[in-house]
């Protein structure tokens, strides 16, 4: 079994040393260490160190907040350390520090991931109904213009564009009684899947339904 350290911090101009000092009075063997800029999403030294691990090794972090930066990233994290069979020590939690039974040990990690994977799916729901918030307050300021469809009048991709007018063009021309073609058909022709054409179709169902009658 070998002790694993990872150390990190957020800007360049931290300092790595007392982690590392840390992590060498824990007995740890081998240290992976990350300096990160503020625009630097990557974690390489992260990557390594979870490509290194093995069975029965132990991951030694000072704190939890230097091994992920919000609850969903930790869980990732922690589950793939467990995956590798390999135990995680936490030195600045009491619990992590007095337990020598690996079992024992396993056994808090595991309720330490259940528990961030609730905060994790708090934090997702908790980003959605403020999300949804938004785009309530944005529609009735008449600010809110959604998500650009993929296929539509709108989307950026001009062949899209393209595509979704030819669709509706010949879905319309079935609507008025002409059957020669069935939506199969039609997709083959676009070159698009059955399942985008029937998707197109709702679009434009859902867009005629905001035109008013007047100027159908």
């Amino acid at each position: 079994m070998s002790k694993i350290g990872y150390a990190r911090v957020s800007t360049r101009d931290q300092n790595l040393a007392r982690q590392i000092e840390q992590l060498h009075d824990a007995g740890v063997n081998k240290i992976f260490q990350e300096k990160l800029s503020g625009k630097n999403a990557d974690r390489p030294q992260l990557k390594a160190m979870l490509d290194y691990i093995r069975d029965d090794d132990e991951v030694v972090v000072l704190s939890l907040d230097r091994l992920g930066r919000n609850s969903h990233d930790l869980t990732d994290i922690i589950e793939t350390i467990r995956h590798r069979g390999a135990q995680l020590n936490v030195l600045n939690l009491p619990s992590f520090a007095s337990i020598e039974d690996p079992n024992l040990r396993n056994l808090i990690t595991t309720i330490i991931v259940e528990l961030y994977k609730y905060i994790a799916q708090e934090e997702r729901e908790t980003i959605k109904i403020r999300q949804q918030q938004g785009i309530e307050i944005a529609k009735r300021q008449g600010k809110y213009k959604g998500k650009i469809r993929e296929y539509g009048p709108h989307s950026p991709n001009r062949q899209k564009r393209y595509i979704y007018k030819e669709a509706c063009r010949l879905l319309n021309r079935r609507k008025d009684g002409d059957e020669t073609l069935t939506k199969r058909q039609i997709a083959r022709m676009l070159g698009i899947a059955p399942v985008t054409l029937y998707r197109i179709e709702k679009y434009q169902a859902e867009d005629l339904a905001n035109v008013p009658r007047s100027e159908r």
